[in-house]
């Protein structure tokens, strides 16, 4: 008799439904703990978890209050984007003139033409780095047998609209690499470093000796001064979209060498400087020199066309993309791929389009456009609001898509739980999936805003909480 009194104690206290409140017991306790923090007297906290096969809720604090998600918004621009587009969705830059070729001469201007690629001339794929792009470029006219052109080396940006940047992105963001804008064609990722000779003690100035790649028609100015030794990277850049003129400003430590990096004001005139450069390299002629068409230009060209393409330059996949996206974190990719969006349906491609595309896409597959209240593709504006259930919501939705695998192996790897994290001023937060050790599969977003003390602290009391989905 005992010993059946035993196997069904040992049956309900296995069962899922056992199971669920044990796990629910242990995240209240472990939240409660995390409320009472010093750190979190002024905090505002949002956690939400859903086992992933059966939708139960397990959890719900302030699930459905908006907060300041930061990067984990990525993961919502991803799977729009994956399940929009598909995953082997490539971008095609198009090379191409509007004239004929007689005797190695090119009557007319050479086009190069964006589809918002933001892989071009990225390093982190071995057939986009800058000089394979570039050489592949001056190859496309060697094989024409082109020397002289006549006209324009004409840089289309037509396609996204001339505002590159979200406007509710701040000014301390814009000019460093992590802020930069997007555009129908972008170089680089959009980034520069800037070389720099720090002085050897605290409060020296510190020159600048450099960029690479050499800025093409923008200068920085130094205000950037020495720090203690060990202090690390405090310096900012400040410039424009479009500017020829920016400084540097803040802290680096000492030491011989040094480097920041940046954001270019204009990847499309960059490119065409570089490109320009390496023609002349191979003895290649452009009379007219480098102009970039912006989307209120384009009306001057709109009886030109492209005669005949010379090459076309076609990015990795959007799969591919989608994982250095979440795994790390580029801004750029997110604030292209919601231009992208609209731009793939006849529609501009700026970022408010792209916006409403988005929180459409949502709507339409049950998140209310109250729960999604975006700025940007990336979560870098401080506008963004996103409830926690939301994000849980956006996760659940990728589970059950064709290309969940490619979705799931992009999340990084953090606390030895599969999630994308997120972080600016004053606000820390994690989503994601993990697989317990009983096997049961959970779906979580915890953010908090507005914590005080130090962010390494405030990830370590988090993991506490999300220790207990282990």
């Amino acid at each position: 008799m005992n010993k059946i009194i035993a196997s069904i104690l040992l049956l309900l206290l296995s069962s899922p439904y056992i199971q669920a409140q044990n796990v629910s017991a242990r995240l209240q306790k472990a939240l409660q703990q995390l409320q009472a923090d010093a750190q979190m007297e002024h905090a505002l906290l949002g956690f939400y978890v859903e086992n992933t096969e059966t939708g139960e809720v397990l959890c719900n604090i302030n699930g459905n209050i908006g907060m300041a998600p930061a990067s984990t918004q990525k993961v919502v621009t991803a799977a729009a984007a994956l399940d929009l587009l598909g995953s082997n969705f490539r971008y095609a830059t198009i090379l191409g003139s509007d004239g004929t070729v007689s005797d190695g001469t090119l009557q007319g201007n050479v086009y190069l033409s964006g589809q918002g690629d933001p892989t071009l001339g990225s390093s982190r794929y071995p057939a986009t780095t800058r000089k394979l792009v570039l050489q592949r470029l001056v190859d496309a006219f060697v094989n024409k047998g082109i020397h002289t052109v006549t006209g324009k080396l004409l840089l289309d940006n037509s396609r996204f609209s001339y505002q590159s940047t979200p406007g509710g992105w701040i000014w301390d963001d814009i000019g460093n690499y992590y802020g930069a804008g997007s555009w129908a064609l972008n170089w680089n990722e959009n980034t520069y470093d800037l070389l720099l000779k720090p002085g050897k003690k605290e409060g020296e100035e510190v020159d600048i000796t450099g960029s690479v790649p050499e800025l093409q028609a923008a200068i920085v100015n130094s205000l950037l001064k020495t720090g203690k030794p060990g202090s690390g990277d405090n310096g900012y850049i400040y410039m424009a979209p479009y500017a020829s003129m920016g400084f540097a400003e803040g802290t680096v430590p000492p030491g011989s060498s040094f480097k920041i990096s940046g954001a270019l004001p204009n990847p499309a005139f960059q490119l065409g400087g570089e490109l320009q450069k390496t023609l002349e390299q191979s003895k290649i002629t452009v009379a007219g020199g480098v102009e970039v068409i912006t989307q209120p230009d384009a009306v001057k060209y709109t009886g030109s066309q492209i005669v005949e393409a010379l090459d076309t330059l076609y990015s990795p996949t959007l799969d591919s993309m989608v994982y250095w996206f979440l795994q790390k974190s580029i801004n750029l990719y997110g604030e292209a791929l919601l231009k992208t969006l609209p731009a793939q349906q006849g529609q501009l491609g700026s970022t408010e389009n792209g916006v409403k595309l988005v929180k459409d896409f949502w709507k339409q597959n049950g998140i209310e456009p109250s729960a999604l209240k975006i700025a940007d593709g990336c979560g870098l504006s401080p506008q963004n609001r996103v409830t926690p259930k939301a994000l849980v919501s956006v996760l659940q939705y990728a589970a059950k898509k064709p290309w969940f695998n490619s979705f799931y192996a992009a999340l990084p790897l953090y606390n030895s739980m599969k999630m994308k994290s997120g972080t600016i001023g004053g606000c820390k937060a994690f989503t994601g999936y993990h697989t317990a050790k009983n096997g049961t599969q959970y779906t979580f977003a915890i953010i908090i805003n507005n914590y005080d003390g130090s962010v390494s602290s405030v990830i370590q009391k988090m993991y506490k909480v999300l220790d207990e989905l282990k």
